[in-house]
């Protein structure tokens, strides 16, 4: 239970040291999103009940940011991103089996692709909402950008919440089980 309240101090510090990081230029200026990553992690190693938790905390502290009331219309409605998080999360704890067999490598590459989901749900939900679609190079790597970062972010992310998990206790199988 410990292992959790470091999760959500860590989604805490993530989402404010992400406001703070400026965007990449090189990258077509794509930013970088480090709760995901953290949530995704979470969704791996904690059981359903706290994996819905979390990713609860992390949509309720995106929704806080990226609400948009412009004159009478709402752009991005509150509670979006909660659903887009429990189901992006729900997939990965889909397959935890695999992250308990020590086989991350599937869980690295998801990470990066539903990170450019959640950017890509933004996208879109503002576009319908003003009528315009519109997709060019730019857009594209703001979208993508940010999940290849994540992609690359989630070995070394993924290695130190995993260490960070042994140094408080926490035992990632349930109650019974082994894998070897």
């Amino acid at each position: 239970m410990i292992f959790f309240f470091v999760l959500l101090v860590l989604v805490l510090l993530a989402q404010i040291v992400e406001y703070f990081i400026p965007p990449l230029a090189w990258m077509y200026n794509a930013h970088i999103y480090i709760v995901p990553v953290i949530v995704f992690y979470g969704a791996m190693a904690l059981p359903f009940p706290l994996m819905l938790a979390l990713a609860f905390f992390a949509g309720i502290l995106l929704d806080a940011l990226t609400v948009q009331v412009i004159g009478s219309r709402v752009e991005i409605s509150l509670g979006w991103s909660i659903l887009l998080y429990a189901v992006l999360a729900g997939i990965m704890h889909g397959l935890r089996p695999l992250f308990v067999r020590g086989r991350w490598e599937v869980h690295c590459i998801l990470s990066g692709v539903c990170t450019s989901l959640i950017i890509l749900a933004q996208y879109l939900m503002i576009t319908f909402r003003r009528g315009t679609l519109f997709f060019s190079p730019d857009v594209w790597w703001q979208i993508g950008g940010p999940g290849l970062i994540a992609m690359l972010m989630a070995p070394p992310v993924f290695w130190g919440l995993h260490w960070i998990g042994r140094v408080t206790g926490y035992d990632y199988l349930p109650e019974g089980e082994s894998y070897e």
